[in-house]
């Protein structure tokens, strides 16, 4: 490994998913359920609203290991995804991923990753293992 990375290191982003987004990623990745899209679906809905993609949700920790921790050149291998509460349109959260396992014998790094609302909620949580260049 190029640089050095100990279990317990973490970083962490906050962001909004605004409307146009929802439906930008509802276009690549031609999910259009309309619980995502149609305001009337929604509201019927057990939400009560419109919700954001889970998957565009945990697209965070892809940013996060690519770019933060590991890094740029990190690879996946795997990721585990659990969604525990919807994230609403234009509702801010914060994902973050902290190495929980280094391996010995390979460059490869297991990060728990985790993402929570405002109201410090969670609404996604999983492990990713990375092969770090």
């Amino acid at each position: 490994m190029t640089k050095t990375l100990k279990v317990g290191d973490r970083v962490s982003l906050s962001k909004a998913f605004t409307e146009e987004e929802v439906f930008q990623f509802a276009e690549m990745s031609t999910d259009k359920n309309p619980l995502h899209l149609d305001k009337e679906f929604g509201a019927a809905s057990i939400f009560g609203e419109r919700i954001v993609h889970g998957m565009l949700v945990a697209s965070l920790f892809s940013g996060l290991i690519g770019m933060e921790l590991p890094g740029q050149g990190s690879i996946y291998l795997g990721q585990t995804l659990s969604f525990k509460a919807p994230v609403r349109i234009g509702e801010k959260v914060t994902a973050s991923v902290e190495i929980i396992k280094i391996r010995e014998d390979k460059p490869i790094v297991t990060l728990q990753t985790l993402c929570v609302n405002a109201e410090g909620v969670v609404v996604i949580e999983g492990e990713a293992v990375v092969k770090v260049s």
